[in-house]
């Protein structure tokens, strides 16, 4: 796993090195002056400033995720059966709801290429009376028990974008990256006496490598919109995990380099992997509206060719 991930960022630098070279448009110039040239005729009629979310070298993002969370987990004994089949929501009583921080940083390279990163962090936890038999890891918690639960999860992503369109008034192109992902569950019995307690946890570190598709727009003089999807199934040692992802932001540009974002955002995975003594599975999907507030800074970087 860590050769892949080692050798997916340096492929990521690879395709970065062999863009084109960076060009800035000042930050006095204007779009209306510019139009002068031939090659500018399809370019907006405001001043350049006006267009951060577009063309400025650096972005940083962050904000607020209300995802809406579906789980299913099963951790079994790799010298037994596999365990009981669990939906956090349902049989532990995990909230479908929840609010998280998320956060992104974007670097313009160049006029076509883009890296990317981004940070997400999910704790949860739950306690419910059992309605049924669960086998988790090395116990078998009855019906009737009075459990505690924990899923805690961080995704970190990279990913590398070259616009194959690239114009002032929108642009598209290809995705590749990595979400790697550090989970950690487990489930305890609540007993009247110390005693009576036992435990059981499990955690995993998962890359999960993906391709995609990118689309940023220009829709008027202070909005934008800007969607993306990414999807790849792959087997990394004893990880085996598929993973789709999306997200749909329109964005709303308050004053010069400050902006504020709404938007939908969406990812979905399955992950079974085999850990010393213990082997998992683990279904997650989280969908829902994300509110967030973004900075450019840096030069601006022209959008056409010389």
């Amino acid at each position: 796993m860590k050769k892949l991930f080692s050798l997916l960022v340096i492929s990521l630098f690879w395709f970065s090195a062999q863009a084109q070279t960076t060009a800035e448009i000042p930050a006095e110039t204007t779009l209306p002056t510019l139009q002068n040239n031939n090659d500018l005729e399809d370019l907006q009629d405001y001043d350049v400033n006006e267009l951060p979310w577009h063309a400025r070298r650096f972005k940083f993002t962050a904000g607020a995720f209300f995802p809406l969370n579906n789980t299913q987990i099963q951790v079994g004994r790799n010298s037994t059966d596999t365990g009981t089949e669990i939906d956090l929501e349902n049989d532990l009583g995990f909230s479908k709801s929840s609010v998280s921080f998320l956060s992104t940083f974007e670097w313009r390279i160049s006029r076509r290429s883009r890296l990317g990163f981004e940070y997400f962090n999910l704790d949860r936890t739950s306690s419910k009376t059992l309605e049924r038999d669960i086998t988790f890891g090395d116990n078998t918690y009855n019906v009737n028990a009075r459990v505690s639960a924990y899923f805690n999860v961080q995704i970190a992503r990279i990913a590398y974008g070259y616009a194959f369109l690239s114009k002032p008034k929108y642009e598209a192109g290809l995705l590749i990256g990595s979400h790697v992902m550090f989970v950690d569950l487990g489930l305890r019995l609540e007993g009247e006496g110390q005693s009576l307690e036992y435990r059981d946890s499990f955690n995993f570190t998962a890359p999960l490598p993906d391709v995609g598709v990118w689309g940023e727009f220009v829709l008027g003089e202070r909005f934008g919109l800007y969607v993306n999807a990414n999807y790849l199934a792959v087997k990394i040692d004893n990880t085996d995990g598929r993973i789709l992802s999306y997200n749909l932001s329109l964005l709303y540009n308050v004053h010069k380099n400050f902006s504020l974002t709404a938007g939908y955002t969406g990812l979905n995975f399955k992950i079974d992997t085999i850990r010393e003594r213990l082997n998992g599975y683990l279904k997650w999907g989280y969908n829902g509206p994300t509110l967030s507030a973004a900075y450019t800074f840096g030069n601006h970087v022209k959008l056409y060719k010389h």
